[in-house]
């Protein structure tokens, strides 16, 4: 049954915890991978919308931006630097609050320079060997959101602008947190010393036991890269680099590691990951919004997941965006005061038209061998189901959170 006012149930799973199961596997797409930038890019126009309706009107106003689309072009990479035949296409689409009627006069919003503007300084700040300006063509389609989704913005409180749930879990298992780091590190830190590698980096892990083989694609880019050779090499730079690291992640884990680089050369035929931007879309590789990582960072096929798009939705009634980011921090928090001996599995459900505080359920699951059997079960059930009621009441501070940028979607 239901805990306190709002539809919130806690239940005990007797299962084994994932991170204690045979297989494992787990995948993140890199900030440089064409699905990445998709979702980057409907995420800061979504960011750069909200500032301006803040500034022009007061508040946030209706927008969605989650439909971007990016068509690869055409590219000669070689060694010592190729150039760029085609430029990739990208395109911004969605929906957005372009005009607004004061009762005194009708204010006409630039939602569509603020979108380009947006879009173009994220890709010229993080992608240093793409020429924003020269290298992709960008468009913007952002056309007023129909009646029915606008009209759920209500001065007395806002309501879900759709029927839909989202799914958080915690805590990261080892696995998890290898794949994660591991981007952020070859994306990050790793650049100092070996800049010839690109951010188009996808990281794949598959944990049987307690062995894990650890499987990275990096786009290398072509102008610091004089031959075969420096390739070869560069490619041993980087193993050597993200072994090591990957090993201070693990830290007193006992698993053993085993990592693989660009399998997909052949060095016998000159086949090589050689691209003159560092990303994939530069030549071969589309990208859509929704279509890589969850809002938690990672693709995990062993864990609940929703196919539910987070980036570029608006952060004050999208449910697709507020109720998945939402249980991820209900998840965590639950993790962090509650227990960290269990999995913790949460899903929320809208009803479109109903208060966003008020889902039509919530549901938290504690996942241990013999979980319902502990002595400790009633206390967790009360004290999870009081997290979850907080963050409810809270839910201006996710979309704080979010506006903010201070939380992933990607």
């Amino acid at each position: 049954m239901s805990t306190g006012k709002k539809k919130i149930y806690v239940n005990g799973i007797n299962e084994v915890p994932l991170p204690l199961r045979q297989i494992e596997i787990v995948e993140r797409k890199g900030v440089g991978h064409p699905d990445s930038v998709a979702d980057a890019l409907a995420e800061e126009v979504s960011k750069a919308l909200c500032r301006m309706y803040i500034k022009e009107i007061g508040h946030i106003m209706h927008h969605n931006t989650d439909e971007t689309q990016i068509a690869a072009g055409q590219a000669a990479p070689r060694f010592g630097g190729g150039s760029i035949i085609d430029p990739s296409y990208i395109l911004l689409v969605g929906r957005a609050t372009t005009r607004v009627d004061t009762g005194k006069d009708v204010v006409n919003l630039p939602c569509t320079p603020v979108a380009l503007k947006a879009a173009r300084d994220y890709l010229s700040r993080t992608f240093p060997n793409l020429d924003a300006d020269s290298e992709v063509i960008l468009d913007a389609r952002l056309g007023m959101g129909s009646d029915d989704l606008t009209g759920v913005y209500k001065a007395s409180g806002y309501l879900a602008n759709d029927t839909s749930f989202g799914v958080g879990y915690a805590p990261y298992s080892i696995t998890e947190r290898l794949v994660l780091q591991t981007e952020e590190f070859i994306n990050g830190k790793m650049k100092k010393t070996i800049p010839s590698s690109g951010q188009d980096v996808k990281v794949m892990a598959s944990r049987i036991g307690d062995d894990i083989t650890l499987t990275v694609a990096c786009a290398m880019v072509d102008k610091h890269l004089d031959d075969k050779s420096a390739y070869i090499s560069a490619m041993s730079e980087i193993h050597d680099a993200v072994y090591d690291n990957a090993l201070k992640i693990a830290g007193d884990e006992k698993v053993s590691i085993k990592l693989d680089v660009n399998t997909g050369d052949d060095y016998d035929r000159n086949v090589f990951y050689l691209t003159c931007t560092g990303m994939s879309q530069e030549m071969g590789d589309d990208g859509s919004v929704g279509r890589g990582n969850r809002c938690n960072g990672l693709i995990t096929p062993y864990r609940p997941m929703s196919m539910e798009a987070t980036s570029g939705k608006n952060p004050i009634t999208h449910i697709g965006k507020i109720y998945n980011i939402m249980s991820k921090l209900i998840a965590e928090d639950i993790a962090e005061k509650v227990t960290n001996e269990a999995e913790i599995r949460v899903r929320i459900l809208s009803q479109i038209g109903k208060p966003v505080s008020q889902p039509l359920n919530c549901s938290i699951d504690i996942v241990s061998a013999g979980a319902e059997a502990d002595p400790n079960f009633s206390k967790w059930k009360a004290e999870a189901a009081a997290v979850a009621d907080g963050w409810l009441d809270n839910v201006d501070k996710v979309t704080e959170l979010i506006a903010t940028g201070k939380v992933r979607t990607f």
